[in-house]
């Protein structure tokens, strides 16, 4: 069972999936990261064979707070355009095997499925406050990536929305 660690959660995909740390690729760290002054990249990229690429962005807001000047939905959406954009490049430049691999895999998908996996304080508290309402974010999250995922999920380790992975 293919699993991956962002920050505090684990992520635990079905057997026959793949999964990976994207930002973490040699691919983007190296050769793509810097193109056109900058990009930014998601945290997990999943792969249900031949049926969907699940684009998973991790947000976990239960300890620290969000500091960000830029809109969450729009971080995110960011994110989703640039990752892309780097699968199509290391499907045809990528170094690493593994990656290039990945990428071609990925590309071969029918859908793409995005992800907000966002994480808050369970209980409302002045430190911490659950300050961050999931249901604006999916609303503005469909209304900026509508052309590439017009059904956005944001879920939580509570709530998943039916996905077919786990987290703990």
């Amino acid at each position: 069972m293919p699993s991956i660690t962002e920050g505090q959660l684990t992520f635990q995909f079905p057997n026959d999936w793949q999964a990976s740390k994207f930002d973490e690729w040699s691919f983007y760290r190296n050769q793509f990261q810097r193109v056109c002054g900058g990009t930014k990249a998601i945290d997990v990229l999943a792969i249900q064979p031949r049926v969907c690429i699940w684009m998973i962005e991790v947000k976990d807001y239960r300890t620290h707070r969000r500091t960000k000047a830029i809109d969450l939905p729009n971080e995110v959406a960011i994110k989703v355009r640039d990752s892309l954009a780097a699968l199509v490049a290391a499907k045809a430049n990528a170094n690493d095997a593994g990656e290039k691999a990945m990428a071609i895999a990925a590309l071969k998908c029918r859908r793409v499925q995005i992800v907000l996996h966002l994480e808050q304080p369970a209980k409302h508290s002045k430190l911490f406050p659950r300050a961050i309402d999931p249901a604006d974010v999916k609303q503005s999250l469909k209304r900026l990536i509508k052309a590439i995922d017009p059904h956005p999920r944001v879920v939580e380790g509570q709530r998943l929305d039916g996905v077919e992975w786990s987290v703990v």
